[in-house]
C-alpha cells in the first residue's frame, strides 16, 4: 500500500483520539472504482482445468460456514445442519466437511453437540444481528452467553450508523470491546454490511478499522441486504489484509458471505484469493464462504465430476 504521511503512523498511535484516527483512515489512498471493478471481472474469466477444478470444489467445501439465520430455526434444523457439515455427502466419505456450522447465540450448544468429536467449527453472529441496533451492554452480553454456550467463533456486526457518521473511534472501541469478550477461546470476524457503506473508499477504510481493532477475520455481509458480497468488493478487501501484514506481520481472514450460490461463483473468488494474497490465505483459517445454498452446488459438482453425470433432484439435502 502506498505510504502517506497519515499512514506512516505507527498503529498503536492511531487510535489516541478520534482525530487521529479520522485522520489516518481518510489518509488511506483512495479506491480506483474503475481499475478495481476491472480486475475482478478480468479474473473472474480464469479458466481452470479439470484436475485443478475437483482440488478447487474440495477447497471450497472445506471453507463453507454453513449458515441458517432465519427466525424459524428450530433445534432438529440446526442438527441437521450440523450433521450434513460434518458429512456433507453421506455416500462418499471423501468429501471434505465444512469450516464451520453459523447459527444464532440460542442455537450454539445445539449446533455444538450436533459437531461434536469433528473438526467442524461452531459460529455465532451477535451484537444484535443484523441491524446492530443495540446498546453496547446488550451486545457484549449476546456475545458472552454465545462463548458460554461453546461457540468457537463470533460474527459481530459494526455500527454501521456511527461508521457513516464518521464516529470511528465509537466503532472501534466496540470492536475491541467485543474481541475482549470473546476471549481466548473464540476468533473474531467483524460484518462492515458492505452494501450500506455506498462507497469503496468506505470498505477500505471500515476494513483497516476492524484490522486495527483487533478483528482475527473481517466478512463482507450479513446477507441480509440487497448487495452482499462481490468479487469487486472481496478483492479490496484482499488487498487490504495483504498490506495490513505487510505493514503489521499480522495476519487477518476474509469471509465473504451473502450471493455466493454456484461453484462457479465459488471458484472465482479462489481465484481472486489466490492472485491478490496467494496461497497463504487459501485454507480455512483464513478464508471463508458465508453461505447456505452453495453447498448443495459444489457437491452436485463434485459428483459430476467423479461419475460424469449430474444426480437427481434428490441427491442433496434442502437446507
Amino acid at each position: 500500500m502506498p505510504t502517506t504521511a497519515s499512514t506512516a503512523l505507527p498503529l498503536k498511535d492511531v487510535t489516541a483520539s478520534d482525530s487521529t484516527l479520522r485522520r489516518y483512515l481518510h489518509g488511506l489512498p483512495g479506491v480506483d472504482a474503475v481499475g478495481l471493478e476491472a480486475r475482478a471481472a478480468s479474473l473472474g474469466t480464469r479458466s481452470i482445468k479439470t484436475t485443478a477444478k475437483a482440488y478447487a470444489i474440495d477447497l471450497a467445501i472445506s471453507m463453507v460456514d454453513l449458515t441458517t439465520l432465519e427466525g424459524a430455526d428450530t433445534p432438529g434444523k440446526v442438527r441437521a445442519l450440523g450433521a450434513k457439515a460434518v458429512r456433507p455427502d453421506p455416500t462418499d466419505r471423501t468429501a471434505p466437511a465444512t469450516a464451520a456450522v453459523c447459527v444464532y447465540p440460542d442455537m450454539v450448544a445445539v449446533a455444538k453437540e450436533a459437531v461434536a468429536g469433528s473438526a467442524v467449527k461452531v459460529a455465532s453472529v451477535a451484537t444484535a444481528f443484523p441491524a446492530g441496533r443495540a446498546a453496547l451492554g446488550v451486545k457484549l452480553a449476546d456475545v458472552r452467553d454465545a462463548v458460554a454456550a461453546g461457540a468457537d467463533e463470533i460474527d459481530m456486526v459494526i455500527d454501521r450508523g456511527a461508521f457513516l457518521a464518521g464516529n470511528y473511534l465509537k466503532v472501534y472501541e466496540e470492536i475491541v470491546a467485543v474481541k475482549e469478550a470473546c476471549g481466548a477461546s473464540a476468533r473474531l470476524k467483524v460484518i462492515f454490511e458492505t452494501g450500506e457503506l455506498s462507497t469503496y473508499d468506505n470498505i477500505r477504510r471500515a476494513s483497516w478499522l476492524g484490522m486495527i481493532a483487533g478483528a482475527d477475520f473481517i466478512k463482507t455481509s450479513t446477507g441480509k441486504v440487497a448487495v452482499n458480497a462481490t468479487p469487486a468488493n472481496t478483492l479490496l478487501m484482499l488487498e487490504a489484509v495483504r498490506d495490513f501484514r505487510a505493514q503489521t506481520g499480522v495476519q487477518v481472514g476474509v469471509k465473504p458471505a451473502g450471493g455466493i450460490r454456484t461453484t462457479k461463483d465459488a471458484v472465482k473468488f479462489l481465484v481472486v484469493v489466490n492472485e491478490t494474497v496467494g496461497e497463504d490465505w487459501l485454507d480455512n483459517h483464513w478464508f471463508r464462504f458465508g453461505a447456505s445454498s452453495l453447498l448443495n452446488d459444489l457437491l452436485m459438482q463434485r459428483q459430476k465430476l467423479a461419475t460424469g453425470r449430474y444426480s437427481g433432484p434428490d441427491y442433496v439435502t434442502v437446507d
